[in-house]
């Protein structure tokens, strides 16, 4: 009788303790077939990708109640590369976490999150856009911003490693928002401006504040890379980027619209030449319309460059039309289409799902000009 009631005991006890926490295994497996080709006898290429739709994904999160109002949790997710079987874009030697890896904190306050996660500057590129970021739909203004070609890349661009984040509680009447800071976790105490500046390598700050409320979503965001990757064919050093970008969508049920406004700075200190800043401006309109079972989208996209230390502006425009078409909630076919054009000598190769930037034999300096169009074919499936 007494082994009974322990066992009972025991088995009461697991139950209490499975109530207050889960932990959910997560994941998308996207493929595709696609094709992109470029102008001026450019080369053209056939290619089986990943993430045409969604970014192919992997993750673990969960949660646990401490009562009070009061949950911690953790979020682990890493890159898929599920068309030939590698870790995906971010991976460099095996599969990791890189697209996100959190432990928080979470109650009436708010959320206060730590590890590697997305920017707040990102976020209006991707959730203002029918595309997002992916594919060859994907918002021109971010695959600028993502391609070195004429600027520094920009490490924090996507997501910051080392960061501290806090996120508004979700009961402020449809107002949201965010704040990030991230450690460059570089040695201090240095003597010259340049490695004073180098210490600096890897430190964002940043915040997005938006409204949210029925049809309406509204945000704007701003962020500062300190330190970015020095370009190889540029004989800069510690270049800073400076990004503010606005977005909006408005959802009539038939047919839900989307816009993006984005500026960015670019401070870049040479040793060459003197110091120089570089912008770009960009913008997004596009639309979503459902029809049936499926999603009608279409995008326009551009951006244009103002180099300081150079006489032209290079600008680019990419026009996508796509349709998504849904086999259930978790699985969907779909298709998109683009055609990108450039010029000013604006050699900005078009984006493919999982499988980079394709620079295909394209016209670079001057007043060359470049179009490159591509399509994917694909299925989706989320679990």
């Amino acid at each position: 009788m007494k082994k009974s009631l322990v066992a009972l005991a025991v088995l009461a006890a697991a139950g209490a303790a499975s109530a207050q926490s889960s932990v959910t295994l997560f994941g998308i497996v996207d493929a595709s077939v696609g094709h992109i080709s470029g102008s001026n006898g450019g080369a053209s290429r056939t290619y089986m990708g990943n993430s045409g739709l969604n970014s192919s994904r992997l993750g673990f999160r969960g949660v646990e109640d401490l009562g009070g109002g009061l949950a911690a949790s953790f979020w682990l997710e890493g890159a898929l590369g599920n068309d030939d079987g590698t870790a995906g874009q971010l991976g460099t030697g095996g599969f990791d976490f890189r697209r996100r890896s959190t432990v928080s904190l979470s109650g009436n306050f708010g959320e206060v999150r730590l590890g590697r996660d997305l920017t707040p500057t990102h976020h209006n590129d991707d959730v203002f856009s029918p595309f997002g970021t992916v594919g060859v739909g994907a918002n021109v203004v971010f695959t600028a911003l993502n391609s070195a070609s004429g600027f520094a890349a920009n490490p924090n661009q996507v997501r910051a490693s080392n960061s501290i984040g806090y996120f508004l509680p979700s009961n402020l009447g449809g107002f949201y928002g965010q704040a990030m800071y991230a450690l460059a976790e570089n040695t201090t105490g240095t003597t010259t401006a340049a490695q004073q500046l180098a210490g600096r390598s890897g430190q964002y700050a940043g915040g997005r504040v938006g409204y949210a409320n029925g049809p309406l979503d509204v945000a704007l965001a701003y962020g500062e890379s300190k330190g970015a990757t020095n370009a190889a064919s540029l004989a800069f050093t510690n270049p800073e980027v400076r990004t503010l970008n606005l977005g909006a969508s408005y959802d009539f049920g038939m047919v839900k619209l989307f816009g993006e406004l984005s500026d960015v700075r670019f401070e870049q200190a040479f040793t060459t030449i003197a110091s120089r800043e570089d912008k770009q401006r960009g913008y997004l309109l596009g639309a979503q319309a459902p029809i049936g079972a499926g999603v009608i989208k279409i995008a326009y996209s551009a951006v244009k460059r103002d180099q300081e230390a150079f006489g032209n502006d290079p600008k680019a425009a990419k026009l996508a039309l796509g349709y998504v078409h849904n086999l259930s909630k978790r699985t969907a076919l779909y298709t998109t289409v683009a055609r990108q054009t450039s010029k000013n000598g604006y050699a900005l190769g078009l984006a493919a799902g999982g499988s980079g930037t394709a620079i295909t034999g394209l016209t670079t300096g001057g007043d060359a000009k470049n179009s490159v169009t591509g399509y994917e074919f694909g299925v989706r499936h989320a679990f």
